[in-house]
């Protein structure tokens, strides 16, 4: 069954209640654990997408525009997005319960998991998208990430690759200090290219049709350390 097969499997089976959407996710797909992940990856970023633009209060045209940079779907597919997109925002249930559910079908339960840290920086990629990350943005973000146990430094290092007013900090975005070597930030940039391949984030569970979301990660951290590199030789 392709990707795009599930998706249509769900919107289905789900009628009009969101809160269907991750018992069926998680029965569903009970049998094909690799398809679980993508389809329960893809409704967490369209659905906890549709509650930002909620608690934003305002959903914009760069947002909407954002969205559709990060999730490629082909014109056919856009009805069964909308709807899943539309029952989150209509949904009267908090994003934080939502959140949880999410969390439980797309983690091994594990601090800092990477699949959830995928989702986080999707959501700061389109909460960025109309220049800044607003307030309540930000409040939910945070939020969010408390709920799938992101402790404050790795929060920290993802909301520096969108988030920078005074110039991103490039040690930040890699997870290092100004005081390590150049040798041991090397090392530890290689470690961040290798987990952040496009090909691994699909291999945990990211579609291909996110493909958004790790390739301005690693020009990100390519950023961050060929900054660092210049500085360094400069010293």
């Amino acid at each position: 069954m392709s990707f795009w097969d599930s998706l249509l499997k769900i919107v289905t089976a789900t009628g009009n209640a969101l809160a269907g959407v991750v018992e069926a996710v998680r029965t569903l797909f009970e049998g094909d654990p690799e398809t679980r992940r993508k389809v329960a990856f893809s409704v967490a970023m369209i659905a906890l997408s549709a509650k930002m633009a909620k608690a934003d209060g305002v959903v914009t045209e760069a947002e909407v525009s954002a969205f559709r940079d990060i999730f490629e779907f082909p014109a056919d597919q856009a009805q069964n997005v909308a709807r899943l997109y539309n029952l989150a925002r209509q949904d009267v249930a908090g994003y934080e319960a939502y959140a949880e559910k999410m969390a439980s079908l797309c983690s091994s339960c594990e601090s800092n998991c990477p699949i959830l840290e995928d989702i986080i920086d999707g959501l700061f990629h389109i909460a960025k998208s109309d220049g800044a990350v607003h307030e309540k943005e930000l409040a939910f973000l945070m939020r969010v990430a408390e709920i799938f146990k992101m402790d404050e430094a790795h929060f920290e290092q993802i909301m520096a690759r969108h988030v920078h007013s005074d110039g991103r900090d490039p040690y930040l975005v890699l997870g290092v200090s100004p005081k390590d070597d150049f040798a041991k930030i090397r090392k530890h940039y290689r470690v961040l290219v290798s987990e952040n391949h496009p090909d691994r984030l699909v291999a945990r569970g990211v579609p291909q049709e996110f493909h958004a979301i790790a390739n301005d990660r690693m020009a990100a951290l390519n950023a961050a350390y060929e900054a660092i590199e210049r500085e360094r030789r400069a010293a």
